[in-house]
């Protein structure tokens, strides 16, 4: 054995005895379709045994007759850091031993956790006296197999099926498999992706039978003819054992009907099959994934059947027209999203209930493409990809991001695994592995040779396997983009994160090759903002073919923190060294409930583009081949949230074609603001959603005048005080302190509604963005300007009238440089109170990230009412998916729950705000606008509170509600993280004067 532990740190052995990758069909002996004929799996509690480096593993644990009934126990599928053993860490970039161990590849570190698996199990008859196989269908990273004392394998690769044979090493009754995971090894050079960094058997472990004629590999080609009326499906083949065999070839339709059928009699290892479609060919697309099923019949010589495949075909044609990528003659364009296999609880050994969930979620919110980042996902996947209608590209299992991309000079030479011949089988292998199983699905429209790996020979070699594999689909690689001496890997242009200015100009130069965003939108804590002008690209042309947002779900993992469960995330289990929240960039969090980002995305993508035009409405499909029979259309006319009339309609726009019509409501006579929205809703339940969930939506808000009413003369006090001013009406009074330096008391109906004096804010929370951007540094003085303020109570003044009176109050910052600002009351006498604040515009001063007030509540005031965009947050710059309506929530409800607690809970285009208590909701306040709309938060915390906690169980105990109103805020940002700074057009002047003007009354 001691011999054979060279092998870990080797990078030219990376399988020992494992079988010929191979496709992922499963057989049967019948049409009964029973799994049991010729699998049994493996999975469940296993003997363990943890130790923390090589040295102190098991050595003879394997052997038989060994006694490891003292073993610990242990789940499989599972990561062993998730079972009690070594310790989590999250890492992004660097390898996981930077710092403590100066290695140079492919060195291993002496660091290396190791894991000893053994159980017993005895083989079902069914699968007796036939060839016996062992697969595990993920283990990370490397390890060794021994059936019965004897060993079986060696393999790497932590993401595709490791295949044995076992038959020789099987005995009647009771057998004992022994499996040695190590965490390390010289693999780990080359899987160094931006995840948890995990161990062990994560994935499936079966045992499979074949009988004695076996179809081992197949490979089916459907490809449509240029006029798409016909279609060829191939079929080619290798069989085990037998091959005097006949082999039938059936195709059935979606309703179970026999389309066509050959036979042929097999005397070779090999076949070829073809079958003709010559009417009514159904084509495969995200848009329509129409699935035929082939079966393939297996007979022996007698004709009694042995063995039975089933398996799902798709016809479509991809093809590079134009320098434009095309699926079935049309342009398609990917409405994207990274996707990490993880669950907060079992890391990456996911289970098909997350999947269907997942899958489930990208429909309902228009995505129609994933990237599996950065790795193959399991099997299961891609067919759910295929029943869903979802376009894949399938990434390779490789990242060596930390042997080039380095703080320290960057060295060519050291990359991994670059031009370095030593490396070159063990990519290509991979590339080999990924391809063979994957290659049947139509849903996978492109490989991609792995991520941020740099360029070189090695991935040229993994290139060239996938072009001369497969003459059809795209071959990807954005590491190109660091080498252009490498450009040919690639069929497209692949960037991340790139601004939309690069990629605007790249587009302009007429390019050979078409443009994606394999990374972009970097969805860490609040942002996706500015998304509206990558969508943007996509109508203007052609050769802009989409992106992939990074990424999709927080991995994020449950943690008991003194007796209560939370969301940890890098660093939170003492991992050092971590690149702590850097791992929550999901469009849903870690328990898979959507954030409100996906707002954003799920308009953006949507196909279904409604806009208004004077009284025309247009209806675009921007589909390639999905017509809009499938919905209904409802036209609703509100004002201020209610429904004034609604009516429905079916409408059967062609793909590619807009319908413009009329409103189909009369101009309402009575004044006000209204809103006319069309949503488009699924006609008939999918097997996403059910009838009735709305997948787009558009509305256009217009005012009808109103005749001004006669002001009333009522009774006003107003009572000069030494200190103080006081004002007193019907039901109201109100209080203001020329000491303090504004409103002291507000009071409607006998409830006192202020705590403290509000104050003029510059700030906001910072969200990770900002953080990323270095703003907490370099926009410091905004920060200065909010926590000290100076009151300049000489320069106080008030006007007196018969039914008002105007306060003005006066401040100076600490801020360099120094701001003065001016903030006016005028209290009237219906109880209303204007407020404005009046900002001078100053010289030298970095960009505002805010300007406002934050008025500090009692804590009983819980719930608030609005009238502004929604219903989830939304910025100046993520705000296309939200509509004017009338939202209701509770205040702790408006937190959203980013792993790091930031910036949150912001509505824009805010018409009023209504704060109460929900146990006497007739008691309330309201901020409402007075020229303009403005922006607003309510939240249990305030800017302060959210800035200096790390975890949200971090947050103090709420005893203030915390209403902020504000006449702009800089936007959340997208992929200002990386240096491009999307919100740019989002922000303004701070030389520019600015003022702030609402009014607060009785709700």
């Amino acid at each position: 054995m001691e011999a054979k532990m060279s092998w870990l740190g080797n990078p030219e052995v990376f399988e020992v005895n494992r079988e010929e990758a191979h496709s992922d069909h499963k057989w049967y002996a019948s049409t009964e379709k029973k799994e049991g004929d010729f699998f049994q799996s493996l999975n469940g509690t296993w003997y363990f045994s943890y130790a923390p480096t090589v040295e102190e593993r098991e050595q003879d644990f394997y052997k038989e007759g060994f006694d490891y009934k003292h073993f610990d126990t242990i789940e499989v599928p599972s990561h062993i850091q998730l079972q009690g053993y070594d310790r989590c860490q999250y890492v992004n970039v660097m390898y996981p031993w930077d710092g403590k161990e100066g290695l140079v590849a492919p060195e291993i570190p002496k660091d290396n956790p190791t894991g000893s698996y053994i159980r017993s199990f005895t083989v079902k008859e069914e699968l007796l006296q036939k060839r016996l196989f062992l697969s595990f269908k993920g283990v990370e990273q490397a390890f060794f197999v021994w059936v019965n004392g004897t060993f079986i394998g060696y393999a790497e690769d932590s993401f595709t099926p490791s295949d044995f044979e076992i038959t020789d090493a099987i005995k009647e009754g009771e057998n004992v498999v022994a499996v040695q995971v190590f965490k390390r090894s010289s693999a780990a050079w080359i899987e160094d992706q931006d995840f948890w960094r995990f161990s062990g058997i994560f994935r499936d472990v079966m045992l499979y039978a074949i009988p004695n004629t076996h179809v081992w590999d197949m490979e089916v080609k459907a490809t449509p003819s240029t006029d798409y009326k016909t279609a060829v499906v191939g079929v080619k083949g290798t069989v085990f054992g037998d091959t005097t065999c006949q082999i039938k070839a059936s195709l059935y339709n979606k309703q179970g009907e026999l389309v066509v059928k050959q036979e042929i009699q097999n005397t070779d290892e090999h076949f070829d099959m073809t079958l003709s479609l010559e009417k009514e060919v159904h084509l495969w697309s995200a848009e329509i994934p129409y699935l035929y099923e082939l079966q393939l019949e297996i007979l022996d010589r007698n004709g009694t059947l042995i063995e039975w495949i089933p398996y799902k075909v798709g016809i479509r044609r991809l093809e590079m027209i134009d320098g434009v990528m095309c699926i079935n003659g049309k342009r398609f364009v990917f409405h994207g999203v990274n996707r990490h296999e993880f669950h907060p609880r079992k890391g990456r050994a996911i289970t098909e209930e997350e999947m269907i969930y997942d899958i489930r979620c990208l429909k309902r919110n228009n995505m129609n493409a994933v990237r599996t980042c950065h790795y193959p996902n399991q099997t299961r996947w891609y067919e759910l990809c295929d029943e869903y209608g979802i376009y894949v590209i399938d990434e390779a299992n490789l990242e060596s991001h930390g042997s080039w991309q380095k703080l320290s000079k960057f060295d060519e030479e050291d990359i991994v695994p670059g031009n370095k011949k030593e490396w070159k089988e063990c990519v290509v292998d991979r590339a080999k592995s990924m391809y063979q199983r994957d290659k049947n699905h139509p849903s996978i429209v492109m490989w991609s040779c792995g991520n941020e790996s740099h360029a070189g020979t090695c991935i040229e070699a993994m290139s060239d396997y996938f072009h001369e594999q497969d003459k059809e689909r795209f071959v990807h690689y954005e590491g190109v983009f660091h080498n252009r001496k490498f450009d040919h890997i690639s069929d497209m242009e692949s960037r991340m994160y790139a601004r939309p200015k690069d990629i605007e100009e790249y587009l302009k130069m007429s390019p050979k090759k078409p443009y994606i965003s394999c990374e972009y939108m970097h969805a860490m804590g609040n942002s996706i903002g500015g998304m509206e002008l990558y969508s943007a690209l996509e109508e203007q042309y052609d050769q802009y073919q989409g992106g992939f947002i990074w990424d999709y779900i927080d991995q994020a993992i449950w943690q008991d923190r003194d007796g209560k469960e939370v969301l940890a995330y890098g660093g939170d289990f003492d991992d050092r060294f971590s690149d702590y929240g850097f791992c929550t960039n999901g469009i849903v969090y870690a328990d898979r409930k959507e954030s409100p980002k996906m707002q954003e995305v799920k308009f953006l993508y949507s196909n279904i583009a409604i806009t208004f035009e004077n009284n025309d409405i247009h209806i675009r499909n921007k589909n390639a081949f999905l017509g809009t029979d499938g919905y209904r259309f409802v036209f609703t006319l509100e004002k201020e949230g209610n429904v004034v009339e609604r009516l429905e309609k079916t409408f059967s726009i062609v793909a590619g074609e807009t319908l413009v019509v009329q409103s189909p409501f009369a101009t309402p006579t009575k004044g006000g603001e209204y809103v006319l929205q069309v949503s488009v809703q699924l006609a008939k339940d999918e097997l996403y959603e059910k009838e009735g969930y709305e997948i787009a939506f558009g509305q256009t808000v217009f005012q009808i005048e109103e005749k001004e009413s006669q002001i009333e003369h009522v009774p006003f006090k107003i009572v000069e005080g030494d200190g103080h001013i006081g004002a007193y009406g019907e039901g109201f009074s109100a209080l203001f302190s020329r000491i303090e330096g504004g409103i002291v008391s507000l009071i409607y109906d006998g409830v006192e509604y202020i705590t403290r004096t509000p104050k003029v804010t510059f700030w906001r929370a910072s969200v990770d963005n900002d953080r990323g951007r270095g703003d907490q540094c370099f926009l410091g003085q905004w920060l200065t300007a909010t926590l000290c303020q100076r009151y300049e109570g000489e320069k106080f003044y008030i006007e007196k009238g018969e039914q008002e009176v105007t306060l003005h109050f006066f401040y100076f910052t600490a801020s360099v440089p120094k701001i003065e600002f001016e903030v006016i009351y005028c209290m009237r006498a219906t109880g209303e109170l204007e407020v404005e604040v009046r900002y001078p515009g100053v010289d030298g001063m970095p960009d505002m990230p805010a300007f406002g007030m934050e008025w500090k509540l009692k804590k009983e005031n819980d719930t608030f009412r609005f009238y502004g965009m929604g219903p989830e947050e939304n910025y100046v710059d993520r705000h296309q998916g939200a509509r004017l309506g009338v939202y209701e929530k509770a205040v702790q409800d408006n937190v959203s729950e980013y792993l790091v607690p930031q910036e949150c809970g912001n509505y824009t285009g805010v018409r009023y705000v209504e704060i109460f208590g929900q146990k006497n909701a007739d008691c309330g306040i309201c901020f409402k606008m007075l020229d303009t709309p403005f922006e607003s938060s309510v939240l249990p915390y305030s800017a302060m509170e959210l800035e200096h906690a790390l975890h949200l169980d971090e947050l103090p105990k709420s005893h203030h509600t915390y209403v902020r109103i504000l006449a702009k805020q800089i936007g959340v940002g997208g992929d200002d993280t990386w240096g491009a700074p999307v919100h740019n057009r989002y922000k303004w002047d701070p030389k520019d004067a600015m003022t702030l003007k609402f009014v607060v009354c009785k709700k």
